[in-house]
């Protein structure tokens, strides 16, 4: 695994044996993101990419962590070699538990303009959410509306890492995911307590977990999927231009390794839907779906199929 120092801010290679702590930064994307080339100083003096856009954020990062007393942090833009595509597909396959390794995540959120609804979401989170007024107040916000929670790779971001802490643009501190936790339920359908860390994500059913990524999109469609495997548990090679059979293949690999069948309690809206899923999207409404025990006898008296050599049965019943 590749740190940066928060010092120096010099990479250093470190192996999972002897890994010091870290943070970790969660972001969206912009103009002038600061390369693995960069830092390395292919491109230039230090001077270069400190000059870039994408620089204040890491700086941010550095600043935050040094003040919590890490001496390192990683950030995805200048740690991962992407010129590499083995070093690209290993780190992909790694991020979750890159996340769930990390002693802090720090999520910013470009778009959220300063603290000033830090007390308002507070106050919500404190009230009740079983109101319709309390989940369009909280609707109304910019920590809601942040294209933030809008990111496929953002969802393992937000469950992997043990604490999240928001910042807005200038780098002022908005909660914590779990001061925050009734807010952020409202705004994803994920369930509290997972949220709480009362819970874990892998104890929640297929079609459930695969709710919420259902209103989560990425820039290569292929990421959709890519970005799902670390909250399955599933490692799979990356084939960048296959589209949508990225999704089609991560569900594929969760039947070979699961037998919780609600991976097929989607919804597609025709009379004869396929077998899989085309994209999460179909699993918009599956926020509430529950596991059915595997010991009961589903199949009755239905002529089955065994699907992708898994040993999981689906027939018409689905």
């Amino acid at each position: 695994m590749r740190l940066l120092n928060v010092r120096t801010r010099q990479l250093e290679e470190h192996h999972s044996h002897s890994t010091p702590k870290y943070s970790i930064l969660s972001h969206r994307w912009g103009d002038e993101e600061v390369t693995f080339n960069d830092v390395k100083g292919e491109n230039g003096p230090p001077e270069v990419f400190e000059g870039k856009s994408g620089y204040r954020k890491i700086d941010f990062a550095c600043r935050q962590a040094l003040a919590d007393g890490f001496d390192y942090t990683w950030v995805d833009t200048c740690c991962i070699n992407k010129e590499s595509s083995a070093e690209l597909t290993e780190s992909i396959n790694s991020m979750f538990s890159w996340y769930q390794e990390a002693d802090v995540c720090y999520a910013y959120l470009t778009d959220v303009a300063d603290d000033s609804e830090r007390t308002f979401l507070e106050e919500l989170a404190h009230r009740s959410s079983r109101t319709f007024d309390h989940d369009r107040a909280i609707g109304k916000t910019s920590f809601a509306k942040s294209a933030w929670w809008g990111r496929s790779w953002t969802l393992q971001e937000l469950l992997a890492p043990p604490d999240v802490i928001f910042f807005a643009e200038n780098w002022t501190f908005l909660g914590t995911r779990g001061n925050l936790a009734s807010v952020i339920h409202t705004v994803t359908h994920i369930d509290t307590a997972v949220l709480l860390g009362m819970n874990e994500p892998k104890h929640c059913c297929v079609a459930r977990r695969m709710s919420w990524a259902a209103r989560r999109a990425a820039t290569r469609v292929e990421d959709v999927a890519y970005a799902l495997l670390g909250l399955f548990g599933i490692n799979m090679p990356l084939l960048y231009g296959e589209g949508e059979n990225a999704f089609k293949r991560l569900q594929q690999e969760i039947i070979r390794s699961s037998d919780d069948q609600s991976v097929f309690a989607w919804n597609y809206g025709a009379k004869s839907p396929p077998l899989l899923a085309p994209s999460p999207r179909h699993f918009t409404l599956c926020y509430d779906v529950r596991a059915v025990d595997h010991a009961a006898d589903i199949s009755g008296s239905r002529e089955w199929e065994d699907v992708c050599g898994a040993g999981v049965q689906a027939g018409d019943g689905f």
